[in-house]
């Protein structure tokens, strides 16, 4: 079982209080991979967490000069806030320098961390950014023997198979107009002619929503006739990339998460992942994608897990903030089609709102029947993101990003509710409030159970909502319910998306669910009982006879979440005897 936490050191790691408006690094403050320490390790892994993502680690595009140190300054019109973007890679070899105390030192820093988290038992997750980097690119940690990216270009042609990018040959790139008097004037880009942007932006002059900042990758795919194939000879920057994976891989990092897999030919992933894994056959590999018709072919590929944003997350994000109805859950599933353990779900992460922000649900408990749901379904991996579980909120615009809902990968910020549990370096968590403690214990437990209990990490599910219509003594609209089973443990899950009232109500349980997670009335066990792990006060005594017709009597408060232990009670328990069932 995989329990993900996406971790950005920019912010995971920084004290300062403070947030001036598109201020500098000095100003701001910025968290260092030697704050990422053993305390704060040791309390992930007591946590529940089994996978770190460290993410924006690689150097990328910024505004803040390293010219001391020999690495390249970047240009105010192609960098998007004062920190930059974290996918605007400038160098995939080398550790962005704002990480390290000692900036020359980064890659030591680097391997140090890598070493630490090793030593506490957790893996370790990097970004792999292929589909584009920084307008600007230049290695300058490259190996002997590596050529940069676009150093034997034809520049003349729009397109070749052996070149890195796409060209608009005879115009000169224009950068969106935008306000740059936070900056200091340097001397202007220049790129001529001009490169294709990095969503795909087949003009010179892209827009201020387009990736500006970015440069398409060519992988031999003729894009403006008609996506023609140029896959033999292999595309040179397959080979680059290849090198790259193979780079990091070595190092001994555990994964990669593969940033917007979905715009680069599914014939790379087919030619590139099997090489890995044949020297990391451990290395997991994580696609983010939005297209379900691609699915199949990225699992086939050699992908072990793809984001779940499409569908899960869409949905519930829908259930939460526009009323759909609880009972809509159950498409999600059924349109995988047998692929839910390759999905990694999560309520959280760099591009979504947080889920306590005034934009989503201004609410940090008010979600968490969602994230129950996202994290108890299937067996595959659930992530959080630094902070949710100390109910960020993402307040406020730091500069370039704005007042969205989202803690800002552009700008030098902070994490104030995080701070609470980090507690100036100690991670003891002396410093969260009573609410605060009680929303990390209840992301405890959740990720705790993943990793405990049997009929999570290995058991079947069961999607009880079509035998409790809304015509029953039940609520689809708001409740919520399934099953995971083993032959010798019964877990049942219920949650009330309702976030003002109380539901009482009769769960029922079919009887081919009974029959499958060998839930049956004998001589010696005619009464069960279902303890509520979450809450041990909570306890119905239950008679299998009467699952399917009566069902079990529950009562669920407002966006409150039940986690149900179903045993059977023998006879002998004097305890029990006198229970009425």
């Amino acid at each position: 079982m995989i329990n993900i936490y996406q971790l950005f050191p920019r912010l995971f790691g920084n004290q300062n209080k403070t947030t001036v408006f598109f201020g500098t690094k000095d100003q701001n403050g910025c968290g260092t991979l030697d704050d990422i320490n053993d305390a704060s390790l040791e309390a992930l892994r007591k946590f529940g967490v089994t996978h770190v993502w460290l993410t924006g680690i690689i150097r990328h595009a910024s505004l803040t000069s390293y010219a001391q140190i020999g690495i390249p300054e970047s240009y105010p019109e192609i960098v998007k806030g004062r920190a930059g973007s974290p996918y605007a890679i400038c160098d995939y070899y080398d550790i962005d320098p704002d990480l390290a105390k000692t900036p020359a030192k980064r890659m030591e820093t680097f391997e140090a961390l890598l070493s630490r988290m090793h030593g506490h038992g957790l893996k370790v997750i990097i970004d792999f950014v292929p589909n584009h980097l920084a307008r600007a690119y230049h290695s300058i940690a490259k190996p002997d023997g590596v050529k940069d990216f676009g150093e034997h270009d034809d520049t003349t042609k729009a397109f070749d198979p052996q070149n890195n990018f796409y060209y608009i040959p005879g115009q000169d790139f224009e950068a969106p107009a935008r306000d740059l008097s936070h900056f200091l004037s340097k001397e202007s880009y220049h790129e001529s002619p001009a490169k294709v942007t990095g969503n795909n932006c087949f003009v010179s002059k892209p827009g201020i929503d387009d990736w500006y900042e970015t440069v398409k990758l060519n992988y031999g795919v003729d894009i403006l006739n008609h996506h023609q194939n140029h896959f033999e000879p292999v595309p040179d920057t397959w080979n680059k990339m290849l090198h790259i994976l193979t780079y990091w891989a070595s190092k001994g990092i555990d994964g990669f998460r593969s940033d917007m897999a979905e715009m680069i030919p599914v014939a790379f992933w087919k030619w590139v992942i099997p090489q890995l894994k044949a020297k990391f056959p451990d290395l997991i590999m994580i696609a983010e994608i939005y297209q379900p018709d691609l699915y199949k072919e990225f699992i086939a590929a050699g992908f072990d897990y793809l984001y779940d944003k499409v569908g899960l997350y869409n949905r519930l994000e829908d259930i939460l903030r526009h009323g759909h109805p609880a009972e809509s859950i159950s498409i999600c599933w059924k349109m995988l089609d047998g692929l839910d353990d390759y999905m990694l779900r999560f309520m959280e992460n760099h591009d979504e709102p947080r889920l306590a922000s005034k934009v989503f649900a201004g609410d940090a408990f008010v979600p968490l029947p969602a994230v129950a749901v996202s994290a108890l379904m299937h067996k595959g991996p659930f992530m959080l993101y630094n902070g949710q579980e100390s109910g960020e909120k993402a307040t406020g615009s730091p500069g370039y990003s704005g007042d969205d809902g989202r803690s800002s990968i552009f700008d030098y910020d902070h994490l104030p509710q995080h701070q609470h549990w980090m507690n100036g370096g100690t991670f003891d968590g002396k410093l969260l409030t009573a609410e605060q403690q009680k929303l990390r214990n209840f992301y405890q437990q959740i990720l705790q159970l993943r990793l405990n209990r049997k009929a999570f990490f290995a058991g079947s599910f069961y999607d009880l909502m079509w035998a409790n219509p809304w015509y029953t003594d039940f609520d689809p609209r708001f409740l919520y319910a399934f099953l995971r089973y083993t032959p010798g443990e019964r877990l049942l899950v219920v949650v009330n998306f309702n976030k003002n009232e109380t539901r009482n109500f009769r769960l029922k349980i079919p009887f081919d669910a009974m029959k499958y997670s060998d839930i049956s009335a004998s001589h010696e066990t005619k009464c069960w009982i279902a303890n509520n792990l979450l809450d041990l006060s909570d306890k119905n005594v239950f008679s299998p006879d009467k699952l399917s017709d009566e069902g079990i009597h529950l009562q669920l408060g407002p966006s409150q979440v039940a986690i149900y232990e179903l045993t059977p009670i023998p006879k002998s328990n004097d305890n029990q005897k006198n229970a009425s069932c």
